[in-house]
C-alpha cells in the first residue's frame, strides 16, 4: 500500500496540504443530505388552515401535514397575532378539496415542527397545492430564497393567478405569509 507522505515538503506546504484536505472533508460533510421521499396514506380528518391538514392513516395515529411549495395566508392566532385577508377563504378552499377523503400524499421530509411536508395529489391529476395557488388562495413559498419550493409548476400557476387578479391577488398589496409572520407577529407592525 502506498501512503502519501509530505516529509519532503516545507512545513508551509505541509500545512497548506493538511488545511486543503480538512477543507475538502468539511465541504463534503456540509453537503445537504438528499431527503428521502415517502408516502402517507389516510383519511383527511382536519384542515387547520390553507396549508396544514391532518390525516389519519390505518395505524390510527394522526399525522400533521404541511403542504409543500406553498404558503397560505395566516389565520388569526390571538389578539397579538391577527390573521391575513383570505385566510378563512383559503382554509375553506382546502377543506372543500380534501376533507374526509382518503388520499395518498407524496412527501419530501419533516419540517422543524415535525409535520410531514407533502404534495397532496387529487383524482384529477393536480395537487391540492397547485389548486390553492391557481385560485389565489396561497402563494409560491419563496421564504428563504425559495428553499421550500419543490414543485416547479407552482411559479407558473402563481403568475397566472396574479394576472387574473384572483384571491389574494385581488388585494392592492398582498403580503407574503412569511413576511406577515415576521413583520406583524414578531415586530408588531401589522
Amino acid at each position: 500500500m502506498t501512503v502519501f507522505s509530505l516529509s519532503g515538503f516545507s512545513s508551509l506546504t505541509r500545512r497548506t496540504a493538511v488545511c486543503a484536505g480538512l477543507t475538502a472533508v468539511m465541504a463534503v460533510w456540509a453537503l445537504p443530505v438528499q431527503a428521502q421521499h415517502f408516502e402517507l396514506t389516510g383519511r383527511v380528518v382536519r384542515v387547520a388552515d390553507g396549508d396544514t391538514l391532518t390525516i389519519l392513516p390505518s395505524n390510527n395515529r394522526q399525522v400533521r401535514v404541511r403542504l409543500a411549495s406553498i404558503d397560505a395566508p395566516e389565520t388569526s392566532k390571538d389578539s397579538r397575532r391577527p390573521g391575513q385577508p383570505f385566510a378563512v377563504a383559503s382554509r375553506r378552499f382546502l377543506s372543500d378539496l380534501v376533507s374526509g377523503k382518503h388520499l395518498t400524499l407524496s412527501c419530501y421530509e419533516r419540517d422543524r415542527h415535525g409535520r410531514a411536508v407533502c404534495d397532496v395529489p387529487l383524482a384529477d391529476g393536480e395537487t391540492a397545492n397547485q389548486k390553492l395557488v391557481r385560485a389565489g388562495m396561497a402563494m409560491a413559498n419563496r421564504e428563504k430564497r425559495g428553499r421550500f419550493l419543490r414543485d416547479p409548476r407552482i411559479d407558473q400557476l402563481e403568475r397566472e393567478a396574479k394576472e387574473a387578479g384572483v384571491g389574494i391577488w385581488s388585494e392592492p398589496s398582498p403580503v407574503p405569509p412569511w413576511k406577515w409572520r415576521y413583520d406583524c407577529w414578531q415586530q408588531g407592525q401589522c
